[in-house]
């Protein structure tokens, strides 16, 4: 036999002419994600080089000069956090379901300080990684505990985007109901009472957003809040409430809590939950609670046992630094007075940007009407544009914002709103009248 050396090999150009064979790969089915159209908006924004641009797109607080806001008083106790960490505070892990003294002051803030059902211990409370994470755990926790028909979800049309998915990837079955009428731009009140009494079947659950509608700003009166919880505990309705903007939509944290504690008050068992981004500018902090309602306080053990549960392979437990924050706030009296003072003081300054837009484009002449700017409330408004006409604000005017409408008030301010008037006219007027329903 000839020795190895002698074997014959390919010629080096025989070698190199063979194709390459790639395996496949594990992810190669993999397809790109469509891009959040929110963040889309935040993206192009960035790339955008006109000094003009506006982003009316992100819903974050701005300030007059167009930059992000820190309160005060979160300086205020982040200082005094700092000085105490390593002797009061530290580094480690928090419980599963977060601090008892959270609990109780976030409690507190949101159902009343003389709320019977703090008092009685009915209320079972979880720190969550802000309003998206609480209302998570929620799903999880009705997917998981709830009789059938309650994993049945009706979510209002239009509503926060996220919300649909959210209740989706826990398993529910989503269902809308009507809520905004867009040739009144106003709250499709018949509409929803229809759907509630009519089409949700009895035991299902029901997403409300407890104030400032995320994204039309159209809320029900109170006389028409009390028309819904009565039609929902006749038809047996289970409320989730979402409270992302309490304090920030009308500057008082008492009157924007109305509707959670109208539903404590006519014997509701429901979830709520609570976001702490938008009234202390703690969006990064992903700090929030859950807080379910129940009839006795051993209902409450048990359910807190068991969101616990749905929490531990979740998260674990939850991050310490916003809780910390929340609690040198809403813990001291002197803070607390002072937070009051800033968040009056935000929501003030978006009512004087609904006011000055609302002003302008009525002093312009503007083909339609405009009072629905005013009309809504908190940090969006539903301005009935067209998708035409969207699409021209960004392409023309380099202004920002969702193509069905939806604008974040903290983008506008002194130096930008005559801008933002002038380029509204310019598409209104610019456009067929076939495809404005302005």
């Amino acid at each position: 036999a000839a020795p190895p050396c002698c074997l014959a090999r390919d010629p080096p150009l025989l070698r190199r002419s063979r194709p390459r064979i790639i395996a496949m790969g594990l992810f190669d089915k993999i397809e790109v994600a469509p891009a959040d159209p929110i963040l889309g908006i935040e993206k192009a924004f960035q790339a955008d080089g006109d000094s003009r641009k506006i982003n009316l797109g992100v819903g974050a607080y701005r300030t007059e000069e167009g930059t992000p806001f820190v309160l005060q008083v979160v300086k205020d106790a982040e200082k005094e956090m700092l000085e105490e960490l390593g002797t009061k505070l530290n580094k480690e892990y928090s419980t599963i379901d977060g601090p008892a003294a959270l609990k109780m002051l976030t409690q507190q803030l949101v159902f009343g300080e003389d709320s019977e059902a703090i008092k009685s211990n009915r209320i079972a409370s979880v720190q969550s990684l802000s309003g998206t994470g609480s209302l998570r755990v929620a799903a999880e926790f009705i997917k998981g505990h709830m009789k059938p028909e309650a994993h049945e979800i009706w979510i209002s049309d239009p509503t926060w985007a996220n919300h649909t998915a959210i209740f989706q990837k826990a398993g529910m079955t989503v269902k809308t109901y009507p809520y905004y009428k867009a040739e009144t731009r106003s709250l499709n009140f018949e509409g929803m009472m229809k759907a509630l009494s009519t089409d949700a079947k009895p035991g299902s659950t029901v997403l409300l957003h407890s104030c400032a509608h995320n994204p039309t700003g159209v809320d029900p009166t109170e006389e028409q809040w009390k028309e819904i919880a009565n039609v929902m505990k006749q038809r047996s309705l289970i409320p989730v409430l979402d409270s992302a903007y309490q304090g920030y939509a009308s500057g008082s944290l008492d009157k924007d809590a109305f509707t959670i504690r109208l539903f404590v008050s006519m014997g509701f068992e429901f979830y709520m939950c609570q976001s702490f981004a938008k009234n202390l500018g703690l969006y990064g902090e992903r700090i929030g609670m859950l807080h379910v309602v129940c009839n006795s306080a051993p209902q409450a053990d048990a359910v807190l046992s068991q969101l616990k549960l749905v929490i531990r392979p979740m998260y674990s437990s939850p991050p310490i630094h916003g809780a910390q924050l929340v609690m040198k706030i809403l813990g001291n009296e002197a803070r607390l007075s002072a937070w009051k003072k800033e968040l009056s003081g935000m929501a003030d300054r978006i009512l004087e940007v609904r006011s000055q837009l609302r002003a302008g484009l009525e002093k312009k002449g503007t083909p339609g009407t405009w009072r629905h700017i005013t009309d809504q409330i908190g940090m969006f408004s539903y301005t009935g544009l067209t998708t035409p006409q969207c699409e021209r604000l960004i392409k023309d005017h380099h202004i920002y914002l969702t193509k069905f409408g939806r604008i974040s008030l903290a983008g506008l301010n002194n130096g930008n709103i005559q801008y933002m008037v002038d380029s509204i006219d310019e598409v209104v007027r610019a456009l067929p009248p076939i495809t404005s329903k302005l």
